[in-house]
């Protein structure tokens, strides 16, 4: 640990050797530390605290990095602000935010006044807790009523209250123990919202009349532990939905919201591997489905039989294109694509279906449609960012092809995104396949092998990992820095295909080629291994912690934040979240074929005598996702195997889930430490 000057007595926690067998067709293993997963175990609080106590000793030369790193980050955010309102009804809603505070107020405007009514004041609810978060925010759809959600451990459990708009008062209806779909019916006093099983899984709708104390009845449950489930509204509010999913089938139920009482009705019984979502407009539902379409199509069917006999093709499928959503306003349909890993908006004028492309200039970037409550609009709001762009916001009309500038986040301190380049390279996987990576850096940046990396990479469930802007990230790009995306295989930025190559059986071809983008940096001397770091969280944290095991010498440094590495264990373990709604994802492990090849490649079980580069590893006592004994474990077990003396620390927050701390000023120090992390392991001190 040469690269921090502390107390040569200064010694990491050993934790406490007490194998555990752990047999499965035949084979055992033993796992030395599964003790850890019993948190009622006073021994096991005691070594979480004695790790961060370790991990601040060790971190403590770095402080004062840590400390010029927060100040300018914080230095770059404007403090006080406001986010672009959005148009609800006769109101605008917008988020605020005040020097000095941690959390948001939620506001509103009438759109003919400035007069501001404030709805919820966060940090006066946060007051007392180290933990704080709010989960849905639904106004009523007459906008007399808001439906929120409260959480103050990090564990994504929440409180459903009602306030009355009119009076500022609180309804005495409260419903605990909810998770994040809240949706309303049309008469404004019947809310559906979802709850969650043993193993965090969201399972039963439920339906709640405002004023009434009997138990909620119970609309629907999801038996099979493959799905989850979750609420939907159409934006012309006229349907309310039950959207059921597991990795690769889907299921949509669908009721009048206006007839909350009524039965949901099933529009396309499930089948195995068929997935389609729907919205509507004018009578007909608009499907997005892979029926027959890898990459999905468009089909449309009447809303009084909108069984598969009645479906018509609107948009043909495209091996190239992967249509990601649809959206139908009164007079227009949006269709966000994906082509070649790049996201685009599609404008389609109903009737008459004439066509065009938003147009985005940049190499890399990202587009969402965002905060589009009306339907009879010809105003489409999106935003925009990219690696040099600031997040922007725009109403794009439509018809007339313009667009106006809403919001762009202000970035504070003199940034000029003329400083800074990004472009688009392509690495060679060990089969051929191109990969693309991102970059971004500050002009002037020579490619010579000298400068530092931090290189990103996720790539599982078919999540995409686009090039967003970062405003903290310019502390690292002004130090000489490269920050790179890799796209690899198990996202699904290049199609559907794209996400089967690294999944299941295919699932180290994640691995091997987020290797093949650090060798083709370090090959076309972007950077070279000793300045090179990475980083991935959850499922991207078992891409760093399998990419280590097979590659340790590639890297300098490592960062996984809560990362998910313990994986055989937990997917034989069907009372945890990663478990059975996981298997088509990753296979289920109570096959054998499927269990080898896990164990191939988890990175908790394939910790090896040899040399590791500098690691820091987070986890979240309450994370309901990712429980903290993997990286508890695993760094437990590379602490007792490893032959380096490299930097191996282990930082659990004690009061926080899986997304981390919740305040917005403790989320910067969270970046400061990772990144004083990082560039002090990388010889960069200043």
């Amino acid at each position: 640990m040469s690269v921090f000057a502390h107390p040569a007595d200064l010694r990491p926690p050993v934790a406490r050797v007490q194998p555990q067998k752990l047999e499965k067709h035949g084979d055992v293993r033993v796992d030395p530390y599964y003790w850890l997963r019993d948190r009622s175990n006073p021994e096991v609080i005691r070594y979480l605290e004695a790790e961060n106590t370790y991990t601040e000793a060790v971190m403590a030369p770095a402080k004062p990095l840590q400390e010029k790193l927060y100040k300018e980050i914080l230095g770059r955010i404007k403090e006080t602000d406001t986010s672009a309102p959005a148009r609800r009804g006769p109101y605008l809603y917008y988020t605020r935010t005040e020097q000095g505070k941690q959390y948001p107020i939620y506001c509103r405007r009438p759109r003919t006044s400035d007069r501001e009514e404030i709805l919820v004041d966060a940090n006066e609810l946060a007051k007392g807790h180290a933990y704080f978060k709010v989960g849905v925010f639904m106004p009523s759809p007459d906008h007399t009523l808001l439906a929120w959600s409260t959480n103050v451990t990090g564990d994504e459990q929440y409180t459903l209250v009602v306030k009355d708009l009119k009076t500022g008062t609180m309804l005495p209806d409260r419903v605990e123990h909810t998770y994040y779909d809240v949706e309303w019916a049309n008469d404004n006093k019947t809310l559906f919202y979802t709850v969650l099983d043993q193993a965090k899984r969201p399972w039963r709708v439920y339906r709640h009349v405002l004023g009434t104390d009997a138990a909620d009845p119970l609309i629907y449950e999801e038996t099979d532990e493959r799905f989850h489930t979750t609420l939907g509204k159409t934006l012309s509010q006229k349907f309310l939905l039950i959207q059921l999913e597991s990795s690769v089938t889907s299921e949509v139920r669908y009721l009048p919201a206006s007839d909350p009482t009524g039965q949901f009705r099933v529009l396309a019984p499930r089948e195995q591997d068929h997935e389609y979502d729907v919205t509507e407009r004018e009578g007909e539902f608009w499907i997005r489905t892979n029926a027959g379409a890898k990459n999905f199509r468009l089909v449309k069917a009447p809303v009084g039989d909108p069984s598969q006999k009645n479906w018509r093709e609107v948009i043909a499928h495209r091996a190239d294109v992967k249509i990601e959503h649809v959206e139908a306003f009164a007079s227009h349909l949006v269709i966000t694509e994906r082509e070649k890993g790049l996201r685009r908006l599609r404008i389609r004028r109903l009737p008459g279906n004439t066509e065009h492309y938003i147009e985005f200039p940049e190499p890399a970037y990202v587009v969402r449609a965002v905060q589009n409550y009306e339907y009879t609009t010809a105003i489409l709001r999106f935003s925009y960012n990219s690696l040099v762009t600031p997040p922007s916001e725009y109403d794009y009309d439509m018809d007339r092809r313009t667009r106006e500038l809403v919001k762009r986040e202000e970035v504070l301190g003199g940034y000029d995104p003329g400083n800074y380049e990004s472009e688009r390279i392509f690495a060679t996987a060990k089969d051929g396949t191109k990969l693309p990576i991102a970059l971004v850096y500050r002009k002037g940046f020579r490619r010579d092998g000298s400068g530092p990396a931090l290189l990103y990479g996720y790539g599982s469930y078919g999540s995409t990992t686009d090039a967003t802007f970062s405003s903290a990230r310019i502390s690292l790009l002004d130090r000489g820095f490269i920050y790179a995306i890799a796209t690899i295989r198990g996202g699904s930025e290049m199609g559907e295909a794209w996400h089967d190559s690294g999944k299941m059986l295919n699932k180290v071809n994640t691995f091997t080629d987020f290797v093949a983008a650090a060798e083709h940096l370090v090959g076309q001397k972007y950077t070279s291994r000793e300045r090179l770091a990475i980083m991935g969280g959850s499922a991207g944290g078992l891409l760093i912690g399998a990419v280590l095991n097979m590659r340790p010498e590639l890297f300098r440094t490592a960062v996984a934040k809560v990362p998910f590495v313990d994986v055989v264990t937990t997917i034989l373990d069907p009372s945890l979240p990663l478990t059975v709604i996981e298997y088509e994802e990753w296979g289920n492990p109570n096959q054998k074929k499927y269990y080898e090849y896990m164990k191939s490649y988890s990175p908790y079980d394939n910790v090896k005598p040899q040399a590791y580069p500098n690691i820091l590893i987070t986890a979240g006592l309450n994370d309901p996702r990712v429980s903290y004994w993997e990286p508890a474990k695993w760094a437990a077990r590379l602490r007792a195997m490893k032959t380096d003396n490299s930097v191996l620390l282990l930082k659990t927050e004690m009061g926080a889930g899986h997304f981390g701390v919740s305040g917005r000023y403790e989320k910067i120090k969270e970046t400061a430490f990772d990144y004083s992390f990082i560039l002090w392991t990388l010889g960069i001190r200043e």
